[in-house]
């Protein structure tokens, strides 16, 4: 069986190690951020796992159009749904701001995705005694835990077997359901690409929305990595 697992974040070199982390191995690139969403698989025991790393969508100056544009490209890297989205945070760059973005990205996916979130929050770059205690009480922090049903994990001291053990309960959690993502714009290029053939090296896929216009997407393999590109 597969799980799919989006990976999103305030860090792409936190959400990225996390990714070769359960990997095991380094398939995605912790120096340079790409602008584009990017898909990893992997074998662990007898379940093939899918990993959809993102760019920073959460950075201040993201037009709204092209936010859009990426959910897109990640919903169809995760056809039909992933089954769990993993929330990298850097604690000391999770504000109030930051949080509200968050939850818009997540709601842009689906109502339901908080059902299907698990934070896993990365260590601090600077650690100072009680810094686990310290954040737990940090407002945005708190509250995004809570919206994710309790739901937390701290990279600090963690092991690939209790990881799989949270992401498989949440899987259990949502009767083995994947996130079922709207007919919406999201839908519309989830639907194109899962009745569309595999795209082939450099093939580009154009899907027409009628909310965005003709929007244009690059799909290129590259040593078992496959990239996807907005224009």
């Amino acid at each position: 069986s597969e799980l799919r697992v989006v990976l999103l974040g305030n860090s792409w070199s936190q959400s990225s190690s996390m990714g070769n982390f359960i990997l095991g191995e380094t398939k995605f690139n912790t120096e340079e951020e790409p602008d584009c969403c990017q898909r990893q698989r992997g074998q662990l025991k007898e379940k093939e796992i899918v990993l959809i790393n993102t760019p920073d969508l959460l950075h201040p100056s993201i037009s709204e159009d092209k936010l859009r544009e990426h959910v897109r490209v990640c919903v169809r890297l995760s056809d039909p749904g992933p089954h769990v989205i993993l929330l990298v945070l850097q604690p000391e760059d999770f504000t109030e701001e930051v949080k509200l973005r968050l939850c818009r990205v997540l709601k842009l996916f689906s109502d339901q995705s908080f059902d299907h979130s698990l934070v896993l929050i990365s260590t601090p770059r600077e650690e100072s005694p009680g810094f686990m205690e310290k954040y737990m009480n940090h407002p945005p922090l708190k509250d995004m835990i809570r919206k994710c049903h309790y739901r937390f994990l701290w990279r600090k001291n963690l092991e690939l077997p209790e990881l799989l053990t949270r992401l498989g309960q949440i899987v259990r959690e949502n009767n083995e359901q994947h996130l079922s993502l709207p007919r919406d714009d999201c839908g519309a290029v989830r639907n194109a690409a899962g009745e569309g053939t595999r795209a082939t090296q450099d093939q580009e896929n154009k899907f027409l929305n009628p909310a965005v216009g003709l929007q244009s997407v690059s799909e290129v393999h590259h040593g078992g990595l496959i990239i996807y590109s907005v224009q």
